[in-house]
């Protein structure tokens, strides 16, 4: 069988999710290399919080590249065989690079910092706004966030499809009323729901491309290789194997939409039949046969689902 590992971005996070793996030593030990690059201890935050620091972007970033790799580092400590395929969910591409050795995981931790601080300080508090659009196709939610855009010119005001989730889950994000309106509009034309989301900023839109700046000019200074596993990566849905290629893609992935259902899709293409999600969670599992049919979807977001995985893939 061919299988590949997704890896899940922020949103994904919640107090004691690391309880869930039991007693690891290669767990504690890779917390113990994410609070010494940063200076902090991420283990008492994910163990005590509280939530609301759990909750905050500086945070969460470093806490859930922290898990994924954890994750992945607790599968190889078990015996688990190398996946065919990587990727991850927007921050969770981070994730992926380090487990295929493009990033080291010392440069990453303080990285996605970095990248945390930058797109919270892009647009102030309170201007920006996402919200999940549920029951519409993505190419109908995409020209209602058109046709707001176009009746909010004079305000300069922006919204986008940032999220293709899956084909019925589609994220929108800009500013807060131009979103609002665009959500309204979505269940004025038959979306069954549209939930605005609890977050601090405009992932993905338009409106994170100074913080893409800043990522471009720390990225310059990281130092990238070249992939032992290709990664799917967000932007284009493709595999750079060239360093600058690589940095190119994590710059344009901050302002750019995560495509993930061409993702699934481009996994099913290349002969992958399983995909595993690696780290806490299970909400991108959840969106693998929604994507692409013949996929099988799974869940290591507990010591049970990394041992499930593992019998799975050695038969």
């Amino acid at each position: 069988m061919k299988f590949a590992f997704v890896f899940p971005g922020q949103g994904s996070q919640s107090l004691g999710m690391m309880a869930a793996y039991g007693d690891s030593p290669v767990i504690r030990a890779t917390f113990d290399e994410a609070s010494q690059a940063l200076g902090r201890d991420l283990w008492q935050l994910v163990a005590e919080g509280p939530a609301e620091a759990l909750a905050q972007t500086v945070n969460t970033q470093p806490l859930m590249l922290t898990a994924g790799i954890a994750v992945w580092r607790l599968w190889q400590d078990m015996g688990g065989p190398l996946p065919a395929m990587l990727a991850g969910h927007s921050l969770g591409e981070y994730s992926a690079l380090v487990a295929s050795g493009v990033l080291e995981f010392a440069d990453a931790v303080p990285l996605v910092e970095l990248r945390a601080q930058a797109m919270q300080a892009a647009v102030p508090a309170g201007t920006g706004a996402m919200a999940a659009i549920l029951g519409m196709d993505a190419g109908t939610v995409q020209s209602i966030c058109a046709a707001v855009e176009i009746e909010l010119a004079n305000e300069s005001q922006a919204v986008q499809a940032v999220n293709f989730n899956s084909p019925e889950q589609t994220v929108i994000a800009g500013h807060a009323a131009a979103v609002q309106r665009a959500a309204d509009a979505c269940k004025a034309r038959g979306a069954k729901r549209a939930v605005m989301l609890p977050v601090s900023a405009p992932f993905h839109s338009s409106l994170m491309q100074p913080a893409a700046e800043k990522l471009k000019a720390r990225l310059a200074t990281v130092v990238v290789a070249r992939p032992q596993i290709p990664v799917l990566n967000n932007v284009d849905v493709s595999c750079a194997e060239d360093p600058d290629a690589i940095r190119a893609a994590l710059v344009r992935q901050a302002a750019a939409p995560v495509r993930w259902v061409e993702t699934m899709r481009a996994m099913q293409a290349a002969g992958i039949t399983h995909v595993f999600e690696c780290g806490p969670g299970k909400v991108l599992a959840g969106l693998v046969k929604r994507c692409a049919d013949n996929l099988t979807g799974g869940a290591m977001h507990d010591r049970a689902g990394v041992e499930m995985a593992l019998s799975i893939v050695k038969g």
